[in-house]
């Protein structure tokens, strides 16, 4: 790949500092009258050229040529922290990539960042990791995107991973995306099934396409890393093996990595229902056909008598009756609970693919015809405002039995 850049053309410059101003990122300065561009900090997003009325500022961006692919091994993981603990979908991404590793011969790698964390490591080798880059910085004790980014992107230079897996979570895709940028390699996001062409040592990356109507399958046959995210809940954990060990390599990190710009303030948590949904072995979910958001109070009821998390049809969500946390389907959450009750949802492709792994399946619908019947282990047919207090009844009631028989 030719590199890419920017340059003020000196004898065109007259010094009016309007890029200075145009500059969202702050990259420009006047020295004696001419702009001065920082390339650390620059995007080439093109505002400044935008701006200059005097052509003074030329942008090159690279041309996207094939690169040496040899010399790149193993399979590495991002390790996210989630709620002070490590995230579920890293250690699914650590089962996974034992599977990758073994059809490449190589090795499975967690890469994790933080600060005072190193006593959690021990759990990511009882999980399928063969070795763990560690970085340990004060700076690295609450994410922030451009740190992040730019310590792993290093990482990634110096010991050239052939494959690269981060959950596509908030974090995920806000920081995978970015390195991408960073390393000049491809990357597929939200996948569902990941394999490998052991001819040609090819990560095959599947995702649903077109609205979840195809499932597309996907290569990178001319960059390195191969990059991913990949859904929570899709993929299983391996079993705990507290007598496997594993190889530590704590890294020190300059400190030009961090972005001077940034500072973390505080993190404001959404409040979640009771029971967290990514992690729920019932989620009771309402639809567009709860009619509106004061109804959702049933599905509440529901939940509560089953001790169950709470979801939501995108449809439910975009009109504003439930936030986006609780969100079941391909632009929200990807869930694999032992139950999963679908009260007034019609059943369209892109919220089956969120739920279609559930164990057992559980449709109240009116339509006789809705899609989410072909799925369901169970149906009933019915107005969901009549069966759904009815089921929240006979639930509570068996409940206060069970509870006078103990």
């Amino acid at each position: 790949m030719s590199e890419k850049g920017i340059k003020v053309i000196n004898e065109k410059c007259v010094g009016c500092g309007v890029c200075v101003k145009a500059c969202p990122f702050g990259a420009i300065t006047l020295a004696n009258k001419i702009a001065v561009i920082d390339l650390n900090t620059c995007t080439l997003c093109g505002a400044c050229r935008e701006a200059c009325s005097f052509d003074a500022i030329e942008i090159f961006k690279p041309q996207i040529v094939r690169t040496d692919v040899s010399g790149y091994q193993g399979v590495w993981v991002f390790i996210e922290e989630e709620s002070e603990k490590i995230a579920g979908v890293s250690f699914e991404l650590l089962n996974k990539a034992r599977q990758l590793a073994s059809d490449l011969d190589t090795e499975v790698v967690g890469v994790y960042l933080g600060h005072t964390l190193k006593d959690k490591i021990p759990e990511l080798f009882y999980k399928g990791a063969d070795k763990v880059i560690f970085v340990d910085h004060p700076k690295l004790g609450h994410y922030i995107a451009e740190n992040y980014a730019n310590v792993i992107s290093h990482l990634i230079q110096k010991y050239k991973p052939e494959i690269v897996l981060a959950g596509a979570t908030t974090t995920g895709r806000s920081l995978v995306s970015r390195i991408a940028i960073r390393i000049y390699a491809g990357l597929t996001a939200d996948c569902t099934g990941l394999d490998i062409d052991k001819d040609k040592h090819l990560l095959i990356q599947t995702r649903p396409a077109f609205g979840g109507n195809i499932m597309a399958q996907i290569i990178t046959p001319n960059h390195r890393p191969q990059m991913a995210t990949v859904r929570h809940k899709v993929m299983p954990e391996c079993e705990l093996d507290t007598n496997r060990t594993g190889k530590l390599i704590q890294e020190k990190v300059e400190e030009d990595l961090f972005d001077s710009r940034i500072r973390f303030i505080d993190f404001l948590k959404e409040e979640a229902y009771k029971v967290n949904l990514a992690e729920a072995d019932i989620i009771v979910s309402g639809g567009r056909g709860l009619q509106k958001p004061e109804n959702f109070e049933m599905i509440k009821a529901l939940a509560d008598s089953l001790g169950a998390a709470i979801g939501a049809s995108r449809a439910a969500v975009d009109a504003g009756w439930m936030p986006y946390s609780h969100q079941v389907g391909q632009t929200g959450r990807t869930v694999s609970p032992k139950i999963y009750i679908a009260c007034g949802i019609s059943g369209q492709i892109q919220h089956l693919v969120g739920m279609q792994s559930a164990k057992v399946i559980v449709a109240i619908n009116k339509d006789p015809q809705a899609p989410i019947f072909k799925v369901a282990n169970y149906g009933i047919v019915g107005d969901i405002f009549k069966v759904i207090p009815l089921l929240t009844k006979a639930l509570s009631n068996q409940a206060k039995t069970s509870t006078q028989c103990i």
